[in-house]
């Protein structure tokens, strides 16, 4: 009998974005910057996927291209079964509840002019939840989900700390039951405690309503904590993929080994060697041709700088994009 192999939640086939750079008195279109380019990604049903690499490499450009909030300008995506890149507005809006987004800021993903009453219950107001009893109990359901009172009902977004704003955050995306969630830098402007404390929550939330999340970062530090996977990108192109843990005590790719050779390590007495990183990340408007890190790898070889290479299984469920694992 053969046993059947589970569809993932979320699949994504070689994922472009390029934006236009505008000159001129016309504003006429005389280059491009291909800001995410040929990214391949699955993601499994109540598994957190990882997605680091130092600003401007293309990882939250991506997690808006999964949720078409911005357009995909080559590749497919995926989503239960369905390939949604080309579906209409009105098809979005059916599956819009299923996908939400935690936001890196969360004073600036709320508005300013509502009570929190108001902002949780505005995604169940546009996806037709009519009886208004019934979203007033559903917004104190959150609120108590998310570890906040029912009396903070009638507050304003400035009348709340960073963490208890991205608590907020968190309630809002879960108003409508989703599937996934995006969580896009969504501990990186709160203190190192208030971290812990937001990780733990989504942690407990994953399990309590079987969550799948992509947990975007820059932080190789906070990703280690929540995720199942990691996937490590670098001038818009994913060069790592593997297990957690895996990744952690076997990285393939020399920009990996370089990035986890400058997280703190607590234990004092153990001594790595700082891997530091020559010149600057390439203008992703001029990317250098081969591989994209060739500029900066300690480890490169000629054909680094002439051929791109391919990204693929260099272990079983390890995948890099280097030719020194040929």
């Amino acid at each position: 009998m053969s046993l059947m192999i589970e569809e993932p939640l979320l699949k994504i086939e070689h994922l472009k974005k390029n934006f236009p750079i505008r000159g001129g008195v016309f504003g006429k279109k005389i280059g491009g910057v291909q800001a995410v380019d040929d990214v391949s990604f699955e993601i499994q049903r109540g598994e957190t996927l990882g997605l680091v690499g130092e600003s401007g490499c293309g990882k939250s450009t991506t997690g808006r291209m999964l949720l078409r909030l911005l357009e995909p300008s080559e590749g497919k995506i995926f989503f239960d079964g369905k390939d949604i890149t080309n579906l209409s507005k009105q098809g979005l809006r059916k599956i819009r509840g299923q996908m939400q987004m935690i936001f890196q800021d969360p004073y600036a993903s709320l508005n300013p002019r509502h009570t929190i009453e108001r902002i949780l219950e505005e995604p169940l107001i546009v996806h037709g939840v009519k009886d208004k009893e019934a979203r007033k109990k559903k917004v104190l359901q959150l609120l108590e989900t998310v570890g906040l009172n029912s009396y903070h009902t009638n507050r304003y977004p400035h009348q709340f700390s960073g963490g208890q704003r991205q608590r907020i955050g968190i309630a809002r995306a879960l108003s409508l039951n989703p599937k996934l969630i995006i969580a896009d830098e969504p501990v990186s402007a709160l203190d190192v405690s208030i971290q812990a404390q937001v990780l733990n929550l989504m942690k407990d939330l994953q399990k309590k309503f079987e969550l799948t999340y992509l947990f975007i970062a820059h932080d190789l530090g906070v990703v280690r904590h929540i995720s199942d996977r990691v996937g490590v990108m670098y001038l818009g192109r994913l060069v790592e993929l593997a297990n957690s843990e895996e990744l952690y005590l076997n990285p393939k790719h020399p920009y990996t080994q370089a990035l986890l050779s400058a997280v703190p390590i607590a234990d004092v007495d153990y001594k790595k060697e700082r891997i530091v990183l020559q010149g600057d990340v390439p203008s992703p408007a001029n990317p250098p041709k081969g591989c994209s890190f060739h500029t900066r790898c300690p480890l490169a070889i000629e054909k680094c700088s002439i051929e791109r290479p391919i990204f693929k299984e260099v272990e079983p469920g390890h995948y890099a994009a280097c030719h020194l694992h040929g």
